[in-house]
C-alpha cells in the first residue's frame, strides 16, 4: 500500500478510521516557519465531524499532537510528524462488511487487493477520516505559501441542484478567499447557503445522500511554475486531488465547457498591464502548457454523494456467493461536500508548495522582457 505523495516535499499518511490514531509525516518542509497554532486549530475544526445535522454524529476533537519537526513553535526542517488519536469509535457497526460489502465503498475492492487482511472498521485506511491529517499537513503548507504572497480559497459551487455564483476567474481577491475560510457554508452568494443545507436535510430524512462541486482558486502565483508533460501543474494537482476519497472529477478553467467553444473563444488574449503580461479572459484556468501564466489558477472538483446511505441496497454475500440486501449502520454524513472544502484547500496547498520548490532555471523578474 502506498500512501506517500510528493517530489520536493513528501507526505505519508498513516492509520485507520477506528484504529488507535491517524497521522502524517511531512518530510522536506522548509525550516524557519513560525506556526500559527490558532489558525491550524481553526482549519481542523472546519473539517471536524459532529458539528451539525448535515455532518456525521461521530464526535472527534481532532487535536493534533506534534511529535517532531517543530521546536519552540518553529519548523526545524526535519520530518514533521503529527498524530490524531481516535476517541469516538463504534466498530461493531462494521462487523459484517467483509461478508456484505457496501456499494460505492472500498470494502470489496480493498478485500480483493489485500487478500482479506484489510481493516474493515469504518473503512479502515480507505476512510475519509484519513483526510484529517491531510488538513493538518496542508494547513502548514498553506501558512508557508502565505509568506510568499500566495492565497488559496474555495467555495461550494453546487450541492445537488443548488448553485452558487462562480469566482470571477480574472479578478479573484485575497479578502474574498479569506472570507470564505470563516464561513460555516462557504459560498459567494450567502443567500444560497440555507438552500444547500435544506437539500442536505432532505437527503438525510430520505435516508439518502447528495454530492456537489467545489471551486478553488489560487492567487499570487508567478508565471513560470510547472514543467511540461508529466510534471505540469494540472497533472500534479490532479494526482493530489484524486487522492481525496469521494473526488470523482477535476476540471481546470472552463474544463469540459471548452469542448463547445471555438479556438478564438477558448484562447485567452494577452495584454500588458503596468509592465506585466495578463490575459483578458481565463478560460484555461491560469495555465498554458501546464505552466502558470500569472493569472489565478482556478479549478473545480466533483465530490460524489456519500456512499454510506441508510436505505436498503443490493449487494452480495461473499461467504455464500449469493445476492443479498444491506442496510448500512454507523454514523455517516448525508453530504460530505461542506467538510471537503478545507480538505481541498489543504491538498491544493501541498501540491502548490511541492511545485514551488521545483528547481526553476529562469523566472524573469519582468516577464514581458523575455530572455536577455
Amino acid at each position: 500500500m502506498s500512501s506517500t505523495w510528493g517530489r520536493n516535499i513528501r507526505i505519508s499518511v498513516f492509520g485507520e478510521s477506528h484504529g488507535t490514531g491517524i497521522g502524517v509525516v511531512l518530510d522536506g518542509f522548509p525550516a524557519g516557519l513560525a506556526l500559527d497554532m490558532d489558525q491550524l486549530a481553526a482549519e481542523m475544526a472546519r473539517r471536524r465531524p459532529g458539528t451539525g445535522r448535515h455532518a456525521t454524529a461521530r464526535s472527534e476533537a481532532d487535536q493534533v499532537e506534534i511529535l517532531s519537526g517543530v521546536h519552540n513553535g518553529i519548523t526545524t526542517g526535519t520530518p514533521l510528524c503529527g498524530i490524531i488519536r481516535n476517541m469516538d469509535t463504534k466498530s461493531v457497526d462494521y462487523a459484517d462488511l467483509q461478508i456484505l460489502p457496501r456499494p460505492g465503498h472500498a470494502d470489496y475492492t480493498g478485500q480483493v487487493r489485500y487478500g482479506g487482511f484489510n481493516d474493515p472498521r469504518g473503512g479502515g485506511h480507505f476512510s475519509g477520516r484519513l483526510t484529517a491529517p491531510l488538513v493538518f499537513a496542508g494547513e502548514i503548507c498553506r501558512q508557508y505559501l502565505e509568506t510568499k504572497g500566495i492565497t488559496i480559497g474555495s467555495h461550494i459551487q453546487t450541492i445537488r441542484d443548488v448553485i452558487d455564483c462562480p469566482f470571477d476567474p480574472c479578478r479573484v481577491g485575497v479578502s474574498e478567499l479569506e472570507l470564505l475560510r470563516t464561513m460555516a457554508v462557504p459560498v459567494n452568494d450567502r443567500s444560497c447557503a440555507q438552500e444547500m443545507l435544506d437539500a442536505v436535510e432532505d437527503a438525510r430524512l430520505a435516508m439518502n445522500s447528495v454530492g456537489g462541486i467545489v471551486e478553488t482558486a489560487v492567487i499570487g502565483l508567478q508565471p513560470g511554475i510547472g514543467s511540461p508533460m508529466f510534471r505540469n501543474v494540472e497533472a500534479r494537482l490532479s494526482s493530489m486531488l484524486f487522492s481525496i476519497p469521494a473526488v470523482k472529477g477535476v476540471e481546470f478553467g472552463d474544463g469540459f465547457a471548452l469542448s463547445a467553444m471555438t479556438g478564438s473563444e477558448a484562447n485567452d488574449a494577452f495584454y500588458m498591464d503596468n509592465g506585466h503580461v495578463r490575459t483578458r479572459t481565463n478560460h484555461n484556468g491560469g495555465l498554458n502548457g501546464g505552466i502558470t501564466n500569472g493569472m489565478p489558477v482556478v479549478f473545480r472538483v466533483v465530490v460524489k454523494p456519500t456512499a454510506s446511505i441508510f436505505m436498503e441496497q443490493e449487494t452480495v454475500n461473499l461467504k455464500t456467493a449469493t445476492d443479498a440486501k444491506l442496510s448500512v449502520k454507523g454514523r455517516h454524513d448525508p453530504c460530505i461536500v461542506i467538510r471537503a472544502v478545507p480538505v481541498l484547500d489543504a491538498a491544493t496547498a501541498i501540491a502548490i508548495l511541492d511545485l514551488l520548490l521545483d528547481p526553476n532555471p529562469v523566472v524573469a523578474a519582468n516577464p514581458a522582457a523575455g530572455p536577455g
